[in-house]
């Protein structure tokens, strides 16, 4: 039992010494500051609190998005008790519009040498351009939570940082760092770390010096749910649930009595939705798109064919384009124009090719029934002057002649007038 012990012991040392090392937590933020990642950021920052992390590193890249979203995210910032850095990378990136306030709200901020930070202007719903009050608001209510939190970086820092409001002005990781509006530009995350190391940030409990040479990294990855959410948000993809929602919905319709097509629909719109309510979207857009479904299904019914199609292909394209790309949007919260002139021409193409079997079921002669019987040719199996026997279709008739018909004999071909009763009228043909 000693022994075991002993060996047990020897074996677990190497653990505790790992489980002794400082802990970075690493995030990645890479897309638009929407809902679904603030609760990502504040799900890592309460993982590293409860871990005791040393600090936590959130790899940044963004051309900005909610300012809703990202105010909480400050808030966050400066109530953790664990030191946010926050690390413009990988080189190519940025830290565009809400993105830079964010980064300027870490205790601590780093870039890769080929990245960018800046063009913090605000503007309006949909990224218009703001009425010159409006602006003037906005601008210094943005620049009053900025200020405290750029204020320990000296004046050129803050005259940057105000210059990024006021003229959406953008610089380069080397121009950052010069004028002191970030700490570090790092190479890779080891490089961070190690330029980290002994550096102090200023929390909300007092001065902290981090000690990060020996730490070690482990990533808060995006569960399931909040990669839905943020694909949701993509304008492209709530584009598409809102084509294949509405298309299934009139398929239901148009044909009631099963579940799986208005099931879909409802799914689709119902997600859709989510995204319609984040992104910045002009809703005067549904409008043309529901009329374009009301087109096609007219069509169906219409004396002339394919000219409402081709009026509801343009409406639809029309309003995804109104509903989604309205003037000022930002380009990242744009549809892609292909995308949408894509999508309405398969629809066009679709509901053109349901309206010709539509239209080939209409003519189509009868085929079974009463009605089906007249036109069909047949053989006389007697002589018929009053009455007698035909076999038509495989079937065995009783027969009369049509008035003014030839006389029918036995072996006669002849064809079907009309049916009275269970009794077939027939001439000979």
């Amino acid at each position: 039992m000693l022994i075991l012990l002993g060996l047990s012991a020897l074996a677990l040392r190497p653990a505790q010494s790992q489980s002794d090392e400082p802990l970075a937590v690493v995030l990645t933020v890479d897309g638009g500051i929407m809902p679904a990642m603030k609760e990502y950021i504040q799900r890592g920052l309460d993982s590293a609190e409860q871990r005791g992390a040393e600090v936590v590193i959130i790899q940044l890249n963004t051309p900005g998005g909610d300012l809703g979203s990202t105010v909480e995210i400050i808030q966050a910032f400066r109530n953790s008790s664990v030191p946010v850095v926050v690390y413009v990378t990988p080189n190519g990136s940025m830290a565009g519009s809400a993105g830079a306030i964010i980064t300027l709200a870490a205790h601590a901020a780093a870039m890769s040498p080929e990245t960018a930070i800046g063009a913090a202007s605000p503007v309006g719903a949909g990224g218009a351009e703001l009425d010159k009050t409006l602006k003037a608001k906005a601008t210094e209510i943005i620049k009053a939570q900025l200020r405290p939190l750029v204020e320990r970086r000296g004046a050129e820092a803050q005259a940057l940082a105000m210059q990024m409001i006021d003229t959406a002005r953008a610089v380069s990781a080397r121009e950052a760092l010069e004028v002191g509006l970030i700490d570090f530009v790092a190479t890779d995350v080891s490089d961070l770390l190690r330029q980290l190391d002994g550096f102090q940030v200023e929390m909300s409990d007092g001065p902290r010096t981090l000690h990060t040479s020996n730490a070690r990294t482990e990533p808060v990855n995006l569960t399931l749910i909040e990669q839905l959410l943020l694909m949701l948000t993509d304008p492209n993809i709530s584009f598409l649930l809102i084509a294949i929602g509405v298309q299934a919905i009139l398929i239901e319709i148009s044909s009631p009595g099963g579940w799986v097509a208005g099931f879909i629909g409802v799914v689709c719109l119902t997600l859709a939705t989510y995204g319609l309510g984040v992104l910045p979207v002009n809703w005067f857009g549904l409008v043309f798109m529901l009329m374009s479904f009301v087109l096609f299904v007219l069509d169906i019914k219409a004396p002339t064919h394919g000219a409402l199609t081709a009026a509801g292909v343009g409406s639809f394209i029309v309003g995804a384009l109104v509903l989604f790309n309205s003037p000022g949007t930002p380009q990242f919260q744009r549809v892609s124009i292909p995308l949408v002139i894509g999508v309405g021409i398969f629809l066009g193409l679709a509901f053109a090719v349901i309206l010709t079997f539509a239209l080939r079921a209409q003519r189509t002669p009868i085929q079974v029934g009463m009605e089906a019987l007249a036109g069909k040719r047949g053989i006389a199996t007697t002589t018929i002057k009053d009455e007698g026997h035909v076999q038509v279709g495989g079937e065995l008739w009783s027969a009369r002649p049509a008035e003014g018909s030839e006389a029918i004999h036995k072996g006669d071909p002849v064809e079907v007038v009309r049916l009275e009763g269970l009794r077939l009228i027939v001439k000979k043909k």
